[in-house]
């Protein structure tokens, strides 16, 4: 390391406290690199022209120890210790806590002048196993471990995913009754992580704004919108965010929307008449009443199950009709059509595609489309991906619903389930619409042409 006289140490920082050079600029006029000149302006700020003085003092083990105990406590980085306690170079600080990490707190005794003696030097004494010492260690480790996961464990009520700030937290609320250095091993981060948290605690958040706007529309959709639609909402309320940003925020405050789960498969065999695959996966459509998708899902509730069959417009996924039954029975499909017919329009022949279930081989089924002029379409055998959109929806309906809530009886899901239909025609925005629910979007299209 360069050696550099005091007279050059406080021409340096007088010429950069003047303010009308950079730190850089500084550097570069008395041909100097930026790092000791920062150290130096520390110094000097703290300790005025003796901070600049070089000392060569053998600094006595308490002395190390209070700038050590003054890093954990405040969060101190190297640099601002090194300018509190006057120490010429924060590498010296930085070999301290390498040599307490290593070797214990022994390491920082002063070490003795002189060549050292040929006697042959015998082994430090270390704990037996079961002795005193080694079980008031282990019991103090114990201690240690359980107050820590006592209290991770009550954040694990709250929150989905404990952070590294959270462990931070923790480790901050515990620094006085243990050591921090043992304290990040249980909680398995780094030191330097933690020293980096501590120091954030201090500092506004510049997304405390943002943070609470993400929760509220979070709570206000239950749990149902993820980073990309709640990016969506905060966009139409006239902010500038990524999304990458807005899915950062929700990690770091533990939202995250749930899984979604499979479907009841309705197929039964071969009963009726097989209708070919005229959809063949085309979901695309142009205009409403054009191609139409339908399904059974099964509910199961407090001991009782439910089915539920709606009609799914492919135009903009709005549910346009359904009907629900306590048994799987053929009006369970038949309601549902009645209703679907309503919508149709004068020269309207939607395709109206499912999976070859029983209900929609059966005679019956088949002549009702027939007779409104709608073209049937059927899933081959065993492939759910030919009715993807369906099950898109069911999933949905069921990580949003079903899996979300809880319900007192089957008679309270109904009304909810009404409530989340309504809700997902007419408030539930899609990527896909430009961020518009389905009704919004098939409106915006009217009013447009």
């Amino acid at each position: 390391m360069a050696k550099y006289s005091f007279e050059l140490k406080l021409e340096a920082v007088l010429a950069y406290l003047e303010g009308k050079e950079s730190t850089r600029e500084v550097a570069k006029c008395f041909n100097i690199s930026k790092t000791p000149l920062l150290t130096w302006i520390a110094q000097y700020r703290e300790n005025g022209e003796q901070g600049l003085i070089s000392s060569y003092t053998n600094y006595d083990i308490q002395f190390k120890m209070d700038v050590l105990n003054y890093m954990s406590e405040f969060g101190a980085s190297l640099s601002q210790a090194a300018a509190v306690y006057n120490i010429s170079s924060p590498s010296t600080i930085h070999q301290w806590q390498k040599q307490v990490e290593r070797y214990g707190l022994d390491a920082l005794l002063p070490k003795k002048k002189g060549r050292p003696s040929m006697k042959k030097k015998t082994k430090k004494s270390t704990s037996v196993e079961g002795s005193l010492e080694a079980l008031q260690a282990e019991n103090e480790r114990l201690r240690m471990e359980n107050a820590y996961l006592k209290k991770l464990q009550g954040l694990n009520s709250t929150k989905e995913k404990i952070t590294e700030q959270d462990k931070t937290q923790i480790i901050y609320e515990l620094r006085h009754e243990f050591k921090v250095i043992e304290l990040v091993k249980i909680a398995e981060i780094a030191r330097n992580t933690y020293y980096y948290w501590v120091k954030q605690m201090d500092r506004p958040d510049k997304y405390k704004e943002m943070k609470d706007l993400i929760k509220q529309i979070f709570d206000e959709h239950q749990g149902r919108y993820g980073y990309r639609r709640i990016t969506l909402e905060i966009r139409k309320k006239g902010y500038k965010i990524n999304h990458k940003t807005v899915r950062r925020l929700m990690n770091e405050l533990g939202l995250k929307c749930l899984v979604r789960m499979k479907k009841y498969r309705s197929y039964r065999g071969q009963v009726g008449k097989i209708a070919p695959n005229i959809l063949e996966r085309d979901f695309h459509a142009s205009k409403p009443n054009e191609k139409w998708v339908t399904d059974v899902t099964e509910i199961h509730l407090h001991g009782e199950k439910l089915y539920l069959s709606p009609i799914l417009d492919l135009y903009n996924g709005e549910i346009i009709a359904y009907n629900i039954e306590h048994r799987p029975v053929y009006p369970l499909v038949s309601k549902m059509l009645d209703k679907a017919f309503e919508r149709l329009g004068k020269g309207d022949t939607p395709i109206l595609h499912s999976d070859q279930g029983w209900h929609y081989q059966m005679k019956r089924y088949q002549f009702a489309l027939k007779e409104q002029g709608i073209i049937q379409s059927l899933s081959r055998k065993g492939n759910c991906l030919d009715n993807a959109v369906m099950e898109n929806f069911f999933g949905l309906l069921k990580s949003e619903l079903l899996y979300l809530r809880e319900f007192e009886s089957m008679d309270h899901f109904k009304v909810e389930l009404e409530k989340y239909i309504h809700y997902y025609n007419h408030k539930r925005i899609k990527v896909k619409l430009k961020g518009m629910s389905p009704v919004q979007y098939r409106t915006h299209a009217q009013e447009a042409a």
